[in-house]
């Protein structure tokens, strides 16, 4: 499950059913639920996840707002004589 809260992201999972008749040979990863939280800056917009291969593959953009943005100013010039 995932879940985005203003600047919080929260990944957790429970443990499912299994088939009790299931044997492994190692278990190398533990099986139970588990919650993380991660901070996530200003305009972080979560975009998509994916499971592959057993790994998580969350899609995060940065999305600045347009006046949030930085602009460029020019730089007049003045003569010396106009500033008297």
């Amino acid at each position: 499950d995932i879940t985005q809260q203003k600047n919080s992201l929260i990944v957790a999972g429970k443990k499912g059913a299994r088939n009790q008749d299931t044997k492994f040979l190692y278990q190398g990863i533990a099986e139970r639920d588990f919650e993380r939280k991660f901070q996530l800056d200003d305009h972080i917009k979560v975009t998509g996840a994916d499971m592959e291969n057993g790994m998580l593959h969350i899609d995060l953009v940065r999305e600045v707002p347009e006046e949030e943005k930085p602009r460029r100013i020019e730089i007049g010039s003045r003569s010396l004589e106009s500033a008297e």
